[in-house]
């Protein structure tokens, strides 16, 4: 992913308005990330515990969306894979994270969710650059190249459903 400015990710959201878009607390170090080895700027928000906050190239065009974090807290008993990269982690390792669907839909209150690293690294998972706490990664047949192509498809699939402006 090529660095992106603070203007170009305010200005990419598609699912809250402008006001929101501009009071939206952004990754600390943003200009020290591993843009190399992203393939979406995904981050937590240390202010609210209950954001995430997801931008990517989508159709063309950068993408960004706001999303929900339950407050529940999973088992960590539990084994749970991401739907975007496929990492397997301890069950708080992975959250569903929902999005608020962009126009009319999710002003209604449509959203879509998905279950995705709760720290929203997939790119430095499927690179071996992140190691889950508890779980290792399974070794796969597919180049490294072919996992990151699996990943943004099932990324691309998860903002087609937030950009599709009813309920499926």
């Amino acid at each position: 992913m090529n660095p992106l400015s603070e203007a170009e990710i305010r200005g990419s959201f598609v699912n809250c308005s402008k006001g929101e878009a501009r009071r939206l607390n952004l990754p600390r170090g943003l200009a020290e990330l591993p843009w190399e080895h992203l393939d979406f700027l995904g981050w937590r928000d240390q202010g609210a515990p209950d954001r995430a906050y997801l931008v990517a190239e989508h159709g063309g065009a950068l993408v960004g969306v706001t999303l929900r974090v339950p407050t529940v807290r999973r088992s960590l008993t539990k084994t749970n894979v991401c739907s975007l990269c496929l990492s397997a982690h301890a069950g708080s390792g992975v959250a569903l994270l929902a999005a608020r669907r962009a126009g009319v839909s999710g002003r209604e209150g449509n959203t879509v969710g998905t279950y995705i690293c709760a720290d929203l690294s997939c790119s430095l998972y499927l690179r071996g650059l992140k190691k889950s706490a508890l779980v290792s990664r399974p070794e796969e047949s597919l180049s490294q190249d072919e996992l990151v192509a699996r990943t943004v498809a099932n990324l691309d699939a998860f903002l087609a459903k937030v950009l599709t402006d009813a309920p499926a």
